[in-house]
């Protein structure tokens, strides 16, 4: 099984790693089937803060059908984010899994990409919830139910969470949605959460 990590133009570092590492400590540790793959719009990205990495297969050449999920960390606006993430390339793959049924979990402002794309829509949801709560009234602009007094929020395939500090467990949630509560327990133990 494959869960397809997107890695935008100022992608928030820390909530991607999350993901990086929950799913390769499952992989190494517990001997587990998800491979990870990373994807972006370049074949090199440079997240929040300039630092570079290099994805593993370009945006164009995603095939859904060989990936069981797909993860939405958020990033900064000033360093690009919104231009990658609102591409209508990269909303027409997010209609496209949830058109499939399958698992898109963002973290903070990851959620806004799927509310535009209107996958959210009359669905329940959250993101970023300081400041102001300015991320949450986009979200609730865009049609989204929004939910403000829980961290990470589940409907049905999809999720959505307030901030880096939720980074973890979006990834261990969507870790037990694709294996068992009992495997992704095991990760959460074994990683001190």
């Amino acid at each position: 099984m494959k869960v397809l990590l997107f890695m935008s133009k100022g992608v928030e570092m820390l909530e991607a790693s999350a993901f990086i590492d929950v799913f390769g400590w499952h992989r190494d540790l517990k001997k587990g089937h998800i491979e990870l793959v990373t994807c972006g719009f370049t074949e090199e990205v440079v997240s929040t803060f300039n630092l570079c990495f290099k994805v593993d297969i370009l945006m164009e050449n995603v095939d859904i059908d060989e990936y069981a999920a797909l993860l939405v960390p958020g990033g900064f606006g000033y360093y690009g984010f919104y231009e990658e993430a609102y591409h209508p390339d990269f909303l027409n793959l997010i209609k496209a899994f949830d058109k499939a049924g399958k698992i898109i979990a963002s973290i903070c402002v990851g959620a806004l990409p799927l509310a535009k794309s209107e996958v959210l829509k009359g669905k329940k949801g959250t993101t970023y919830h300081l400041m102001n709560g300015r991320r949450q009234n986009q979200l609730k602009e865009m049609g989204v139910e929004l939910v403000d007094n829980e961290p990470v929020v589940v409907d049905g395939h999809l999720l959505t969470s307030w901030c880096p500090s939720t980074a973890p467990e979006v990834a261990l949630k969507t870790l037990e949605l694709l294996t068992s509560k009992e495997e992704a327990d095991e990760i959460r133990i074994m990683m001190g959460y």
